[in-house]
């Protein structure tokens, strides 16, 4: 039965778990591994889009063998800190091809910027022109990414 409230049931479950797996999964191979119809999970998983719980499905890709093995965060102090200097920035780091994430946060940095550069050369240039040049940004340190591991199953938590 669909939980008709947001909340996920055990089916539900069981399908964010295969198809962040796999989101290629055809249809038939997911319904054979949860044991249910093919009808029954491809309305599943519908409904998980309708829901907004599952929001795409993506393709992963190395930057590494896209000639970008450096990643690094740079963790930015914008001043002052207003909508007006804000939105132009974001747009300019989500325009720089360096840039993967750019997380908008709470505390002593305004942002972090993840970014995957091709050596220590360009990670440093990129720091002093392309980020320090920009007059709002008052401050900016560099972290080095030395192994990223991600959690394979996102789910709710365990209350």
């Amino acid at each position: 039965m669909i939980a008709h409230n947001g909340e996920l049931d055990s089916v539900d479950l069981a399908i964010l778990a295969e198809l962040q797996r796999d989101a290629r999964l055809p249809n038939k191979d997911l319904a054979d591994r949860l044991g249910v119809a093919p009808s029954t999970a491809l309305e599943r998983v519908r409904s998980l889009r309708r829901r907004g719980i599952v929001t795409g499905f993506r393709a992963v890709v190395d930057t590494a063998r896209l000639g970008r093995p450096l990643q690094a965060l740079l963790a930015l102090r914008v001043r002052p800190h207003t909508e007006q200097l804000v939105d132009p920035l974001r747009t300019f780091v989500l325009g720089l091809p360096e840039t993967i994430t750019l997380f908008h946060v709470a505390g002593v940095e305004d942002f972090l910027v993840h970014v995957a550069v091709a050596d220590a050369d360009h990670l440093h240039r990129l720091a002093l022109e392309k980020f320090l040049i920009r007059p709002e940004i008052v401050q900016l340190q560099t972290t080095l990414i030395f192994k990223t591991e991600h959690q394979p199953i996102q789910r709710p938590p365990e209350m």
